[in-house]
């Protein structure tokens, strides 16, 4: 019988082979545009503009969102989050997937014109302005508001977490529209694309534990005038907009951890090789080997349970609750897999420079962006 090596990254039955190409050309592409820089970028608290460049010269930031072009859009992803950084894989995904999956969604043709060849250029910052204080994975109490104006919208508010915050060129902006008493949910908002230098719109870094290359920001708009036409899909409809949308986040989110999950067990295995106690290596030790070989099955289920998401959303069938049980199973595993590398690499991986211990502060953030675990966990009991 012939031997297949499931640890081979293009072996995933949704996959062709024309696909380990790819993976080789983009795990190149990163290796010489984002690997050399990625610890300045960590110290930086950012992408630089000069590396958004590159990436957008090289059509890593124009990778398809449908069609079965997101295939290969699947395999960057997995391949971005492979590479260690929580926090520039964060970033490039709101920027190239998040943000501007809004606008390829429902933005008009002139929005389209107006902001995503810069997106795919790397030439304009994208940045997702969504929770507030008070309204994160629950946005129905949201405060920011779009008061109506003559020439469109004056928007006040405050938004927190955004991601390429004190960066970004343009914001998608959650937002209330309705003129009416407050009613549930999120009837009455809307969805706006806001330039970052409209006065009104300061920003402010907000330092977080891990994603240090993510900039993090506090965004807030204090009568910003926002032009009619930057309205993103229909008024006072944002729900609709967001369920949509929010699937496909996650499903990016998902993908990102799986390859944060292989980065951390690769290293992993390198560790209990050459790490020697008592003078045999860790990896000797049965409890040590039970212990990852725990977290390599569940890898193996979480990643080709990915790549059945990414197949569904090729083919324009991706659900919420596939999306949901992929976020939330990738991403905790993301942490158990952290957890296990920093608990095996000692004292010398809770230093505050270790890899392991960036691994782990990074991972920490995952069930916790793009829809708490304790939501998803909801969704997927609702939709059962």
């Amino acid at each position: 019988m012939r031997h297949i090596d499931l640890s081979d990254p293009g072996h995933v039955g949704f996959l062709a082979a024309d696909h380990d190409g790819f993976r080789a050309h983009i795990r190149g592409l990163l290796d010489g545009l984002v690997r050399p820089h990625a610890d300045d970028w960590e110290s930086e608290r950012g992408i630089s503009r000069s590396g958004w460049r590159s990436l957008g010269e090289a059509g890593l930031l124009s990778l398809e969102h449908s069609g079965p072009g997101f295939l290969r859009s699947a395999i960057f992803l997995e391949e971005l989050g492979g590479l260690g950084y929580g926090g520039i894989r964060a970033s490039v995904a709101v920027h190239a997937y998040m943000a501007a999956s809004y606008l390829h969604l429902f933005g008009s043709e002139a929005q389209r014109q107006r902001y995503l060849p810069g997106v795919r250029q790397g030439r304009l910052i994208a940045a997702l302005a969504l929770t507030e204080s008070e309204a994160g994975s629950d946005l129905r109490e949201l405060s920011t508001r779009a008061d109506p104006t003559e020439n469109g919208y004056r928007v006040t508010g405050e938004k927190l977490y955004v991601a390429n915050g004190s960066r970004a060129d343009f914001l998608v902006t959650l937002a209330t529209t309705r003129t009416a008493q407050r009613s549930n949910g999120l009837t009455g908002a809307s969805l706006l694309v806001i330039d970052a230098g409209t006065p009104g719109v300061s920003r402010h870094p907000e330092p977080m534990l891990g994603w240090h290359s993510a900039d993090v920001s506090r965004v807030r708009f204090t009568d910003v005038d926002v032009p009619a036409d930057r309205l993103v899909g229909r008024r006072d409809r944002a729900l609709q907009h967001l369920v949509h949308a929010l699937d496909f986040e996650r499903l990016v989110a998902g993908m990102l951890a799986v390859g944060g999950v292989r980065h951390c067990l690769d290293l992993l295995h390198a560790f209990v090789r050459e790490h020697r106690v008592k003078g045999v290596p860790l990896g000797t030790h049965q409890a040590v080997r039970h212990r990852i070989a725990d977290l390599e099955s569940s890898y193996e289920l979480v990643r080709h349970y990915g790549y059945r998401a990414a197949w569904l959303q090729a083919n324009g069938r991706l659900d919420t609750r596939t999306a949901s049980v992929l976020k939330l199973r990738a991403t905790e595993l993301a942490v158990t897999a952290a957890q296990t590398c920093l608990q095996f690499h000692g004292a010398r991986g809770y230093a505050a420079d270790a890899v392991a211990a960036r691994l782990y502060r990074d991972a920490m953030a995952g069930p916790i962006a793009a829809g708490a675990s304790e939501l998803l966990r909801d969704l997927v009991y609702e939709t059962t």
